[in-house]
């Protein structure tokens, strides 16, 4: 597949990591050269220096030929007008485009990407796409990551394992036996300061490690609590910053079936009067975060968790420290910058949300078609975690797991049959086809993982 990278930021250059890791021709195009030059210096893709609306820059880019464009510069109408271009000279058949500004994104003006109008084929909003993963992270606090499958059937959440929890030093084998009824597994395991890998029956968890588990929905409070984790309904929450992203966490918190009481601080008086007015129920206030006084003042020392999503991730960090000393029971922070993350145990930081990975597991869950129906990319693209239909085609239909040869860093941690029912797998498993498979994989296994899906491009 022939694809161009408009913008090499993070999320351009994330993008281009992996998808030029599974084989493809990937072409970056960035105005800026630096970030052309650390693309092609680490990745195995071309680089174009010059503006991705130019139609001249699109053409040195191979647009002519192109299946894919993704637009992810920092300019809305810079992404869009490539879109525009890329449709009308080169008929790029399929466009993605991330948009920021709200009112490129009022369901009301849905209308304005039709071909006969601004023809982009998908829209990426990351403020949307990191309001649903704060809210996520919300709902199951005591997990540092989690994430739906299966049309909400299946979970996938990540916990971090303190040392009284209750199965600490058992062979993960003895674990399926001790709880046969649990339908959850573990896929990965991450040791302090040490890789991501996935698991083998005979491993043992330890104190300190941080584990990613798919399970049924039904089973996710059960789960959580085998590996030591209290569950506690949230009732009072405080969102520190009153942006797009904590606006948007709290017109869904006051539009859920839970009666969550939520306050909101805001330092700028221009956006909090902005929140105000939006808001119903939600009380904001006009102050800084970080400010003792303002923080008691929305009663954080009675809040079962605060959410932290400035568009500063010091400032969020700081925010969600002060939060837990004055006796916050649970911190969320939002965090861009990967390599902050270490710090976050350390500073007592339960869990936190990166928009860069909400919006590259957004685009490849578009960027791959077929029969792939989600991915969601796990850590600093480390991993993914791919759902798919099994194709009549696919070397896995018909046969038992444990005679599928899966790459080392694979395992199939959900199985959804025909009859909706997800079930835990185990090698004796058979999958057949139409079943939907969670499979979580390590990124250089990716490929050979889509080999066994045996996903093929359609475009339109």
């Amino acid at each position: 597949m022939k694809v161009i990278i408009c913008g090499a930021g993070q999320v351009g250059w994330q993008i281009a990591r992996h998808l030029s890791g599974e084989r493809n021709d990937v072409t970056v195009v960035d105005n800026n050269p630096e970030l052309v030059h650390r693309a092609t210096d680490t990745l195995d893709v071309q680089g174009i220096t010059g503006f991705a609306s130019y139609p001249d820059v699109l053409e040195r880019a191979g647009a002519q030929d192109a299946d894919m464009l993704i637009a992810a510069t920092h300019s809305d109408e810079v992404n869009m007008v490539t879109c525009q271009v890329a449709h009308s000279i080169f008929t790029v058949p399929r466009k993605i485009a991330r948009l920021r500004a709200q009112s490129y994104l009022s369901a009301v003006r849905a209308d304005l990407y039709r071909r006969d109008h601004l023809p982009i084929d998908v829209v990426i909003s990351p403020e949307r796409e990191v309001a649903e993963a704060a809210l996520r992270r919300l709902r199951a606090p005591e997990a540092f990551d989690v994430e739906e499958f299966m049309d909400g059937k299946a979970q996938f959440i990540g916990l971090s394992l303190d040392a009284d929890c209750p199965v600490l030093d058992t062979p993960l084998r003895q674990l399926s036996e001790l709880f046969s009824t649990l339908r959850a597994v573990v896929v990965g395991v991450r040791r302090p300061g040490g890789r991501l890998f996935a698991p083998e029956p005979r491993d043992q968890l330890k104190a300190g490690d941080q584990i990613y588990v798919l399970c049924n929905s039904e089973d996710l409070t059960r789960t959580r609590e085998i590996f030591g984790k209290t569950v506690r309904r949230q009732e009072r929450v405080v969102i520190i910053g009153g942006g797009n992203v904590g606006l948007a966490v709290a017109q869904a918190l006051e539009a859920a079936p839970e009666r969550i009481r939520a306050k909101m601080i805001e330092r700028s008086r221009k956006s909090a009067e902005r929140a105000a007015e939006a808001l119903v129920r939600t009380i904001v206030l006009s102050g800084d975060g970080l400010d003792i006084e303002i923080l008691r003042e929305a009663g954080i020392e009675r809040a079962d968790a605060v959410l932290t999503v400035t568009d500063d991730d010091k400032t969020n960090m700081l925010a969600a420290v002060r939060a837990k000393a004055a006796g916050c029971d649970k911190t969320i922070a939002l965090i861009n910058d990967p390599t902050l993350v270490p710090l976050l145990g350390t500073l007592g930081i339960d869990a936190y949300v990166n928009p860069r990975q909400t919006t590259v597991s957004s685009i490849l869950r578009h960027v791959r078609h077929g029969r792939v129906r989600n991915v969601y990319s796990v850590g600093d693209a480390e991993a993914e975690v791919i759902e798919a239909q099994v194709l009549s085609t696919s070397p896995m239909a018909g046969r038992l797991i444990r005679e599928i040869e899966f790459p080392e860093g694979a395992l199939v941690g959900a199985i959804q049959k025909e009859d909706g029912r997800v079930n835990r797998p185990d090698g004796s498993t058979r999958i057949e086809e139409g079943d939907v498979v969670a499979i979580f994989a390590l990124s250089p296994d990716v490929p050979e993982v889509e080999r066994l899906l045996q996903v093929q491009v359609d475009f339109f």
